[in-house]
């Protein structure tokens, strides 16, 4: 992560409007995560660790797509 500063914050918690094929890719990245946490309710007990691996699909979700608004 770079250096912690006014600029890095500012960036952090601003809007990104999608630019180039970023909407292409977003979507990308929501339907093999939405294939995979079909995965995981399919295969797994329904329990509190299940729960836990699709709200972790959820946040590997938001986190990618944050590297891409923010790292383009």
């Amino acid at each position: 992560m770079p250096q912690i500063n006014e600029d890095t914050v500012d960036s952090v918690f601003s809007y990104h409007q999608p630019k180039d094929d970023q909407p292409h890719r977003y979507a990308a990245m929501r339907d093999a995560a939405r294939k995979f946490a079909w995965e995981i309710i399919g295969l797994c007990p329904e329990s509190p660790e299940r729960t836990l691996a699709l709200r972790d699909v959820q946040r590997a979700v938001m986190m990618a797509n944050a590297a891409i608004a923010l790292n383009e």
